[in-house]
């Protein structure tokens, strides 16, 4: 069985023994592939010491987080744009909207969106989509910039159905975490009425820990949680879900 974690911040732990302890519970429960996203300029080097650590399980993407994006963000981009030319990576990511924190950025997150989506299309790369409370905001970017080369993941995703459905008409797969584990969340019937070809798995970690560890830190690990969860869900064996969400992320990542 192998296992595929779209949408991990194992590199958080670069330069600590945690690193290795953490892979290799990852290894133990057959989670081999890691994909790392990309938040700020200071996490650059933490990935590229982690994938040089384990270059055949951990696989780089680079992007700017909304989060990060302030009124200096161009010349963020200009020196992240520096470090992508550089590097070997998989997707730009984890890029995108979060109007949970402070909606007065929403004009440069709007704009670094755009330049960072041109740059996966310049590179034939797909996107890594964070969106927080700001749908409608992400749809209307997507509507304008929606082409054949337009694609990626909606990582973290915690939309209706109808949202789903929307992202997978743009070409995106929908990215399942812990959230899928919790009681009243809702996602769980979401994913039922969404094919397994259109989903990806992730844990977010060290956030979003599922249940039985929600509340404390997670890591990558917890991901077979998840995938025994969505497995049940679709009422196929773990081996199954496993073989359908891993080929998923090969058809994205192209690897």
């Amino acid at each position: 069985m192998k296992l595929t974690d779209t949408h991990t911040h194992i590199y958080y732990q670069a330069g600590s023994p945690e690193l290795a302890l953490q892979m290799e519970r990852c290894l133990a429960s057959g989670i081999d592939r890691l994909f790392l996203p990309n938040v700020d300029l200071k996490s650059v080097d933490l990935i590229k010491e982690t994938v040089a650590a384990y270059p055949s399980n951990c696989f780089p993407m680079l992007g700017l987080h909304p989060c990060s994006v302030q009124d200096d963000f161009n010349s963020v981009l200009n020196e992240l744009k520096q470090a992508i030319d550089d590097t070997k990576i998989y997707a730009i990511g984890e890029i995108g909207l979060d109007l949970h924190w402070d909606k007065s950025t929403l004009p440069f997150q709007q704009e670094a969106f755009k330049v960072q989506v041109q740059w996966a299309k310049d590179l034939d790369l797909p996107i890594v989509i964070h969106c927080r409370e700001a749908f409608d905001e992400l749809f209307e970017l997507l509507e304008d910039l929606n082409d054949n080369k337009l694609r990626g993941i909606f990582h973290c995703f915690t939309g209706n159905l109808e949202q789903a459905k929307k992202a997978i008409d743009y070409g995106f797969y929908l990215g399942i975490g812990g959230v899928v584990t919790f009681k009243n969340a809702g996602l769980d019937k979401v994913v039922k009425e969404i094919d397994s070809q259109h989903i990806v798995l992730e844990t977010d970690a060290p956030y979003l820990a599922p249940v039985p560890f929600r509340g404390k830190n997670n890591e990558s690990s917890y991901l077979k949680y998840v995938a025994e969860k969505v497995a049940d869900l679709y009422h196929i064996s773990l081996e199954e879900l496993a073989s359908i969400t891993t080929q998923n992320s090969v058809n994205i990542f192209g690897v």
